[in-house]
């Protein structure tokens, strides 16, 4: 049943969308300095490498039982829980959550992923694609002044107005973004062009293994270039790198070439794992600590939004102009990232 499969798949999307901001804030909640900075940039690693194998265990357990078991693959992070239970703070500050602040973001995002996506489903059926085009379109030019509003009303809500007046916040999550856009538009485009030129999913799985090897590998050069280069100088780095590689697997969409597509994915892993534990570095720094566990779980909504844009761009133009243009047009994204931070790291040079 397609809508059992739907309704399970908003759960699943709950929960997962729950987890990188549970982690990026227990990280933050046991470590300081550059202990902290190193921690994210493992998590960030190990969360690059475990998607990069996503596909090769999914193929594997397709070939073995069937395609419902793959389904079933992220329970296993259940195991994970009891060994995890005692090292994770479990007291809160008793804050009272602002649920309709979180409704009307969330419908935002929304609005703005749906919108992206319509194009896709105008090549199923005509009117689907005006349906979901104009369900976007309410959904964000109702949700923008709405949220604008709440803040306003509740400057201490879900949203709030210390953190996303912080211009260093803003810059750095809006500039982080585009690294997850890259990362699961390419975990969306590689796969559907080597299936398209006849590889199985169990090859497809094969194929990204390089890119799971880059993100085991990727904490142990993000650390020391983030050391180096600073928060904003990083996510610069991290920005360019995953520009190159949209252009790079935008060439090999247009040739069918697997060397060229994976070297794509590649580099998109390492930016990814330089980006994540940039942008938490740069946030962290930016507030005060009453509000950097907000902050933090801001910037992540952001970091994820991007993925969902890319994750639409690709499934919704690359439908309509192909995946080659959708990937060129999605690496225009990282480029203006970067030159959000100029100012923020002119800001730095200036104090410095």
């Amino acid at each position: 049943s397609f809508e059992v499969l739907l309704g399970a798949r908003l759960l699943q999307g709950l929960g997962a969308a729950a987890v990188p901001t549970l982690g990026v804030a227990i990280v933050s909640a046991r470590y300081e300095g550059d202990v902290r900075t190193a921690a994210l940039g493992r998590v960030a690693g190990m969360a690059a490498a475990v998607s990069a194998l996503g596909p090769l265990a999914g193929g594997l357990v397709a070939d073995l039982v069937n395609w419902r078991a793959v389904v079933a693959l992220p329970a296993l992070g259940l195991l994970v829980v009891p060994a995890l239970w005692r090292a994770v703070p479990t007291k809160g500050t008793g804050a009272r959550l602002d649920i309709l602040g979180a409704v009307l973001v969330a419908g935002t995002a929304a609005g703005l992923v749906l919108l992206v996506q319509s194009p896709a489903a105008g090549t199923v059926v005509a009117t689907a694609g005006a349906v979901v085009a104009t369900a976007g379109a309410v959904l964000l030019g109702l949700g923008v002044p709405a949220v604008a509003a709440r803040v306003r009303r509740r400057p201490e809500g879900f949203l709030p107005k210390a953190v996303i007046h912080e211009p260093v916040v803003v810059r750095s999550a809006l500039a982080a973004s585009a690294v997850p856009a890259a990362w699961f538009a390419l975990l969306i485009a590689v796969p559907a062009v080597l299936a398209a030129e006849g590889w199985t999913p169990l090859q497809v799985g094969l194929a990204l293994v390089p890119s799971a090897l880059t993100g085991f590998l990727a904490p142990r050069l993000a650390g020391p270039l983030l050391a180096r280069l600073g928060p904003a100088r990083s996510l610069v780095t991290s920005g360019i790198t995953a520009a190159v590689a949209l252009v790079v697997a935008a060439l090999g969409a247009a040739a069918g070439s697997a060397v060229v597509l994976v070297t794509a994915v590649v580099l998109v892993t390492f930016a990814f794992g330089l980006g994540q534990p940039a942008l938490m570095a740069a946030v962290g720094g930016a507030v005060p600590a009453d509000v950097r566990g907000v902050a933090l779980g801001i910037a992540t909504l952001v970091f994820l939004v991007g993925g969902g844009v890319g994750s639409a761009v690709v499934g919704g133009i690359g439908e309509v102009l192909g995946l080659d243009v959708s990937l060129l047009l999605l690496a225009a994204l990282p480029l203006a990232g970067c030159l959000a931070l100029v100012g923020t790291i002119r800001a730095q040079r200036v104090a410095g």
